[in-house]
């Protein structure tokens, strides 16, 4: 699952330790070993997964400002941008959010870009854009046909719309 990530193999063992504790709900444990792979190697992938770990603690800025750092480390890295647009979704700053996102659908290094225009459509049907919206989950689907969320979301605005 990480074979594209950008960390060596010491870091790459507590990432591994610290995505697992993670999925299986031991956060305070994720963050540890987050942490211990980012003291042996400081990675982009570090920093946004450790961002990952306190937005399921519902520490939003603390997030935000790992994938601000992990911004820095590689700013080629997309998921960080469409991470700190997507917690910007969930605090209410949706007008704060575009830029990060709009960032995301354009880095170098971005293996799901589908996420971010998902997330832009979202705030698009939010503020009632339906048409921008609607280019936005379409253009998620345009990269990836199973995309699921996108699916889901145009389908159901379409369905409002009629």
């Amino acid at each position: 699952m990480f074979s594209n990530y950008q960390i060596g193999p010491r870091a790459m063992k507590f990432f591994q330790m610290a995505y697992r504790s993670q999925m299986e709900g031991r956060l305070e444990e994720a963050v540890y070993y987050y942490k211990k792979s980012l003291l042996i190697e400081n990675t982009a992938e570090g920093h946004t997964f450790l961002g990952w770990a306190y937005s399921f603690m519902g520490k939003y800025e603390e997030a935000i400002r790992e994938c601000e750092r992990a911004i820095e480390a590689d700013p080629e890295f997309g998921n960080p941008y469409n991470d700190i647009g997507s917690y910007l979704i969930h605090l209410k700053r949706l007008d704060e959010a575009v830029p990060w996102l709009e960032k995301a659908k354009l880095a170098g290094r971005y293996e799901t870009p589908e996420y971010a225009y998902c997330n832009l459509g979202k705030i698009y049907e939010l503020k009632g854009l339906w048409p921008l919206a609607i280019l936005e989950y379409e253009s998620a689907l345009k990269l990836n046909p199973d995309h699921a969320p996108a699916a889901t979301m145009l389908k159901g605005l379409k369905a409002r719309l009629n």
